[in-house]
């Protein structure tokens, strides 16, 4: 039984689900060359200027940077519950674990915009003014705001994707069983893991003994 959750033109909701998750791979795949492509070019660009990189990387506030990892980390794993509950039909645990995803993320982007608030005041956006001296640090923090500002919008996408399907399943226009729920599950879980990436490259550079 599908439930309402099949659509026109699939015949099963095994195919459904597998096309869904096909589909979405696909957009991961070029999401995945976007910023695959920006970090490589951090790498390269680092590689030339390790001093400067990593006197950047001293600068960034590692306590915001480390509280947005854990906050990340824990809302994959609401998210995955969520997505299992919404396929298992059980609503009430599904209902919780997506709304403490859109809380988990709500707060990371609210910690984000304290965080950037305080780069502006210390003076570390790359233009007129800015705090360090080495010329290749100025590089890194641009690299810092393109990265972690991309990232936030794709946060922000998910957000609004996770908040309208739960809201069209508490309104009873979108049953629990969808896949949509599944592939906003990756698309998720995709944000979580460019921070991984993310976190070790703009806050822990430069920090070792």
């Amino acid at each position: 039984m599908s439930g309402g959750a099949l659509r026109e033109p699939w015949h099963s909701l095994r195919r459904q689900r597998e096309a869904a998750s096909f589909g979405m791979w696909l957009f991961l795949a070029s999401e995945a060359l976007l910023f695959g492509g920006l970090i490589l070019a951090f790498i390269a660009t680092r590689w030339f200027h390790p001093a400067a990189f990593a006197a950047a990387g001293r600068e960034a506030d590692i306590v915001y940077g480390t509280a947005n990892t854990l906050l990340l980390l824990t809302s994959s794993l609401t998210m995955a519950v969520g997505a299992q509950a919404a396929r298992a039909e059980l609503p009430q645990l599904a209902g919780r674990a997506l709304g403490l995803t859109l809380a988990l993320g709500l707060a990371f982007l609210c910690l984000k915009g304290l965080e950037w608030r305080t780069d502006l005041a210390k003076g570390l956006w790359p233009g007129p003014g800015f705090a360090l001296e080495q010329p290749a640090a100025r590089v890194a923090f641009a690299f810092y705001w393109l990265l972690t500002g991309l990232h936030g919008l794709h946060l922000l996408g998910g957000l609004s994707a996770i908040a309208w399907l739960a809201g069209q399943a508490v309104l009873g226009r979108r049953p629990w069983r969808s896949p949509a729920f599944e592939a906003a599950a990756l698309y998720w879980h995709l944000i979580d893991v460019v921070w991984v990436f993310l976190y070790p490259l703009l806050y822990l550079d430069g920090r070792a003994a």
